[in-house]
């Protein structure tokens, strides 16, 4: 008999924010023989995702469907509708729209970047100063992050709309939905967005390697002025096809495809109202128990104080160095509970995740996987003698409790 409990046998728990927990509807819809990418079964199915892709997005316009992650869709939509030489503006949220800016610029574009910190959203004022001096319209896109996953910050994309509009600037509203798509609303046509980006592994709890580009008839014809696109990223074999081949510009992504399938269904069986209302319920649970643990005296903190800021995705939280490590660490060999790493968020260049640790709460979660999250988490905290306040997993609970 061995001195120590394994405590950590048993299924695993990743809860980093993505890739998420893939349901086993989706694992078995993809655990099948190769099939035939010439035609038959597959290519039915593949013509009946787009449409349900398009209601996941709210749009009634276009979706090119690529292999690949989000930083290749990040390349798509910008290679069907920026020119070397273009600007962009991208209103910056940490990690992922400096990102998304190098990616512009690794294009030809110069891209205009206005840096808002790690906790909030962004300064609307300064979007609208810089398209105010741009009177030529030079400025001919605008990259916008709805949730960043490093901060979980989650910015107002109606209002950025707005503010696109109140200027009378031109320019495309093109929004990376990579962390929120399926978590938090999001409404393309009726916020005005001109091109979104998605990938597979999020909300969509499907293995990392599909990415989606969806776009409306102002960003196609738009594609229809650029003296150049890549064959590879160009979007409009894509969405129409004459033969199968071309929505992939190859060889399918076969199985993924399945799990899309299988993933799409529970979407829409559970409704996609049902599906937001089921995350912003278990985000609140989490940010109640986070909330009660930061009043102990310790170190841990919430990185978005104000609820309303909050993606109902992801939270990052801040524990000091080296803590955050410590914490995760301990969790993963003891409990079997993977907590995400910090990105993006220390002050310097250099990224240090030892101070911070990241809850997913995406996809395909419900209530006791928050809640035995919740709980493995003040137990490494316990374990560890790391302060924190009392009563967090019993609050929670009584916010799922509520009806």
């Amino acid at each position: 008999m061995t001195d120590t409990v394994k405590l950590a046998a048993g299924r695993a728990y990743l809860a980093i924010p993505g890739p998420s927990v893939i349901p086993d509807q989706v694992l078995q819809a993809m655990h099948r023989p190769s099939p035939n990418i010439y035609a038959g079964a597959l290519v039915e199915m593949t013509h009946g995702l787009v449409p349900d892709l398009l209601r996941v997005a709210r749009t009634q316009h276009n979706v090119a469907m690529y292999i690949g992650n989000g930083h290749a869709v990040w390349e798509a939509a910008l290679a069907n509708v920026i020119a070397p030489g273009d600007r962009v503006l991208v209103p910056g949220t940490s990690h992922f729209g400096c990102g998304w800016a190098e990616m512009a610029r690794g294009v030809g574009a110069e891209a205009e970047l206005l840096e808002h910190g790690t906790h909030a959203r962004w300064d609307l004022q300064q979007v609208a100063h810089s398209l105010k001096a741009d009177p030529d319209h030079r400025i001919k896109a605008v990259l916008a992050v709805h949730v960043d996953t490093s901060t979980s910050v989650r910015n107002d994309i109606a209002e950025l709309r707005a503010v696109l509009d109140e200027m009378k600037h031109p320019a495309l509203l093109m929004v990376d939905c990579i962390a929120s798509l399926g978590c938090d609303r999001f409404e393309m046509d009726a916020w005005g967005v001109d091109v979104m980006v998605a990938a597979s592994q999020k909300g969509l709890m499907v293995p990392p390697g599909m990415g989606f580009v969806f776009f409306n008839d102002k960003a196609e014809a738009q594609r229809n002025t650029m003296s150049r696109v890549s064959r590879y990223w160009d979007w409009q074999p894509r969405v129409h096809p004459e033969y199968y081949y071309q929505y992939f510009n190859g060889t399918a992504p076969t199985h993924h495809l399945y799990g899309l399938r299988a993933a799409l269904d529970l979407i829409h069986d559970e409704g996609l109202e049902n599906v937001w209302a089921r995350h912003q319920r278990l985000a609140q649970a989490i940010w109640t128990a986070c909330e009660l643990w930061e009043q102990g005296g310790g170190p841990l903190r919430l990185n978005v104080t104000d609820p309303d800021l909050r993606s109902h995705a992801v939270t990052s939280l801040h524990i000091g160095s080296p803590d955050g490590t410590r914490l995760r660490d301990w969790l993963e060999q003891n409990l079997g509970l993977t907590l995400g790493i910090g990105l993006g968020m220390a002050p310097s260049d250099t990224p240090d995740w030892h101070g911070y640790f990241r809850l997913g709460h995406m996809g395909h979660v419900n209530g006791q996987m928050v809640m035995g999250m919740l709980g493995g988490i003040e137990t490494g905290l316990q374990a560890l003698q790391i302060p924190h306040g009392s009563g967090a997993v019993e609050a929670a609970a009584r916010v799922l409790a509520a009806r």
